[in-house]
Parts: structure tokens; C-alpha cells; sequence
């Protein structure tokens, strides 16, 4: 059996070496007519099965396998194809794996070690077939499609690929390694391949074409782009060409500019100083260290020899007078207590005749407010009335207060 088959390997290779011009012809156009061969090849090529003739009267065109090999080793990305059908893939490996196991336990280990060569060969090739798929992938993306000529082939192959590498990922999520283990038993070598190298080629597989799927989506998001510019200036080109007279007024003299035209830089937005940026701290300083330079302070040093003597005596008796702008804040809030309504600080102030001046007063206000005890403070609500500094950035400054019982 193994002598037949090498020698049927060994005619079939002399062929294609022997007829590899006719073949590439037949790969390179898609098919190769009757009368570029002579009647003794051609029939010779097709018994080998290297040709066939689709239907009748058609031209000759290369048997799909022929076709897979050079693709494989011309490294030729047009019309190769990915095969996604796992499920198939794992049939296979649960029923050679099923043989092996019968085989190995009835003592038949001739045939245990032919039905194991075969299924290392199933699933060697399918991590093969999955390496295949990613570099036909990685070849498209690294030529960006190169292989059509229009914008809208480029799209609709990156759309394709989109799909091939979603199949890929679902045939991938077939792959169930609990099923594959209770197929495997305790036998060692069926572990090794059902489980340890079929998960890390999965695992590597899955992990590559996550990254492929990113690169698709990016590559085509950057040919729609191009494609909507493109249109925008063939519906331009157009424009122009049914109205020859039209001309370009002076946008710059609107006052709205289109989008298309204003391409200007923008120029610096208002400087304004701010007082809160921590990255400013050190010139901020420094700029005070010179202001304080500009105006020394007298200095009041004395010696010790000319202190006066320190003497301890009994202090003095004070008494701590009230003070009239803190009475009229606590007459304040009583006003607010008695009336229930919102009362305005500026307002009392003028009613009540105060002498203190407007700022006094609202710091004075504000003071008492926020010295109150908390359980006190949260029966009362204060407004502050004013606005924002023009210059300074982060600074309020307060015109007046309200105040009303919470």
C-alpha cells in the first residue's frame, strides 16, 4: 500500500516539473485553453488530475489543490480562501481519538499507532489552518487591500475579512477542552494533543486575531474617510463643471464662515490670571520676593544689653465692652427669626441707619453666620449675591447677603 502511494506521489510530481509551464499559464489567467496543449499532455495532465474541464466545452482550469499549493508557496494572498469550519475539525478528532482508544484496548497497537499518526496529522493541521488564515489577513492589512484598484473594493474586501475573522473566532468558541478531555481519558498522548497543544494554539490564535480585528476596524475607518472626502470633491468638481461662472466669494467678509474655508490656526484665547494653578507657584514667588525686596522693612533689632528688666506682675483686671457692629448682626438675625422672610443684609443696614461701612457689615454678617454652632446653622439658608471677577479667575466677589430660616 505505502510502495503504491509513493509511486503514484512520485508520477505526479515528475508531471507538474515536467508540464510547470502550461500550470503556471492555467494558475495566472484562470484557465488554459484546448489548443495551447498538445493532445498528449492534455489528456495526461487530466487523468493525473491536475486539470479538469468544469463542463463541457469549457476551458481547462487547475484542480483546487494544485491551485492551494501555489498559493501556499508562491505566497500569492488573491484568492486565498479561510476555512472556518471547526466543528468538522472536531468531529474528526473525537472519532480518531475513539479509534485509538478501541484499539489500544484490545492490544492492537500497530493500528493504535497509525489511528494516533493520523489524528497528530488532523490536528496539526488544523493549527496550520489557523496560522494560514492569520497571515492571509496580515498579508491583506499589510498591503492595505492592494490586490483591487478602487476604494469601494478595498471597503467591501475589509468588510469580507471582517467576517472571515468573526467565523474564526465563533469556530473558535466551539472548542470545548472539558469535552475534549473526557474524550482523552488517562491516556497521556491523547491529552498532549487534545488538550496541551491544541489549547495553547487556540489560545495564541484567538489573542492574534483579536489584534487583527482592531487593525480592520481602524483600516476601515480611515477608507471611509477617504472615500467621504473623495466624494466631497467630485460633488465639487461637478458643481463646478455645470456652473462654469460660479466663483468664490470673499468668505473672509462673512460673518459666518463655513467649516470648509476656515482652516485658519486659531489664534491665543485672552490671557487672564489665575491664582490657583499650582504650576505657576515658583514664579509667583519669586515675583513677591521682589515686590517685598522693593520695600524693605526697618529692622528692630536690639541688643540685649539695651532690654528693658523683665519684671513679673499681677495682671490688670479687664472688662470685655460688646461690641456695637456685633449686637446689630445678632439683631439682624433675630429680625430674620421674627419676619420668616428673606432678609437682605445692605438693605437692614440702611433701614436700621447703620454707621459701619458696607464691607464691615457683610464681613461682620458673614462672620456670624459661619461662627454659629451647627446645630443653630442649619436653620438658617445664606445667599450670596454678586459676581465673578473679570480679571482674576476662581474669585467672587460678594455685593450683598440674604438671609431666611431654612
Amino acid at each position: 500500500m505505502s510502495d503504491h502511494l509513493k509511486e503514484a506521489g512520485l508520477r505526479l510530481l515528475r508531471g507538474l516539473a515536467r508540464h510547470a509551464e502550461p500550470i503556471m499559464d492555467a494558475y495566472l489567467s484562470g484557465s488554459i485553453a484546448d489548443q495551447a496543449l498538445e493532445p498528449g499532455v492534455r489528456e495526461r495532465l487530466l487523468k493525473d488530475g491536475i486539470l479538469y474541464r468544469p463542463e463541457p466545452g469549457a476551458d481547462l482550469h487547475l484542480r483546487r489543490a494544485v491551485r492551494a499549493l501555489l498559493e501556499e508557496a508562491l505566497r500569492d494572498d488573491r484568492n486565498r480562501r479561510i476555512d472556518a469550519n471547526t466543528g468538522s475539525a472536531l468531529a474528526s478528532f473525537k472519532t480518531l481519538a475513539e479509534h485509538y482508544k478501541e484499539a489500544h484496548h484490545q492490544g492492537d497497537y500497530a493500528a493504535a499507532e497509525a489511528y494516533l499518526a493520523d489524528l497528530k496529522e488532523h490536528v496539526y493541521a488544523f493549527g496550520e489552518t489557523l496560522s494560514h488564515g492569520i497571515r492571509v489577513l496580515w498579508s491583506r492589512i499589510n498591503n492595505e487591500f492592494g490586490y483591487v484598484g478602487t476604494l469601494d473594493a478595498k471597503i467591501r474586501e475589509n468588510e469580507l475579512a471582517q467576517s472571515q475573522v468573526s467565523a474564526l473566532l465563533a469556530g473558535l468558541e466551539l472548542v470545548n477542552f472539558e469535552v475534549l478531555a473526557e474524550t482523552a481519558g488517562d491516556l497521556r498522548e491523547l491529552r498532549h494533543l487534545l488538550v496541551t497543544n491544541l489549547q495553547r494554539t487556540i489560545g495564541s490564535c484567538a489573542q492574534e486575531l483579536s489584534i487583527v480585528q482592531g487593525r480592520l476596524l481602524e483600516l476601515l475607518g480611515r477608507f471611509r474617510e477617504i472615500r467621504g472626502r473623495t466624494r466631497l470633491i467630485k460633488g465639487w468638481l461637478l458643481h463646478l463643471n455645470q456652473h462654469p461662472e460660479y466663483q468664490v466669494g470673499p468668505h473672509a467678509a462673512g460673518s459666518a464662515i463655513p467649516a470648509l474655508f476656515n482652516r485658519a490656526a486659531p489664534a491665543l484665547a485672552p490671557a487672564s490670571l489665575s491664582l490657583h494653578d499650582p504650576t505657576r507657584e515658583a514664579e509667583l514667588l519669586a515675583l513677591l520676593a521682589k515686590v517685598r525686596s522693593l520695600h524693605p522693612r526697618e529692622s528692630r533689632a536690639q541688643a540685649l544689653a539695651d532690654a528693658p528688666a523683665l519684671t513679673l506682675t499681677v495682671p490688670d483686671d479687664f472688662e470685655v465692652r460688646s461690641s456695637a457692629i456685633r449686637a446689630a448682626v445678632d439683631a439682624y438675625f433675630c429680625e430674620v427669626i421674627d419676619s420668616g422672610e428673606p432678609l437682605s443684609a445692605l438693605d437692614y443696614r440702611d433701614r436700621q441707619s447703620l454707621s459701619n461701612d458696607a464691607e464691615s457689615w457683610l464681613y461682620q454678617v458673614l462672620g456670624g453666620y459661619e461662627g454659629l454652632p451647627e446645630e443653630q446653622k442649619r436653620y438658617f439658608e445664606l445667599e450670596t449675591i454678586g459676581e465673578v471677577h473679570p480679571l482674576y479667575s476662581g474669585n467672587f466677589i460678594i455685593r450683598d447677603l440674604r438671609l431666611w430660616l431654612a
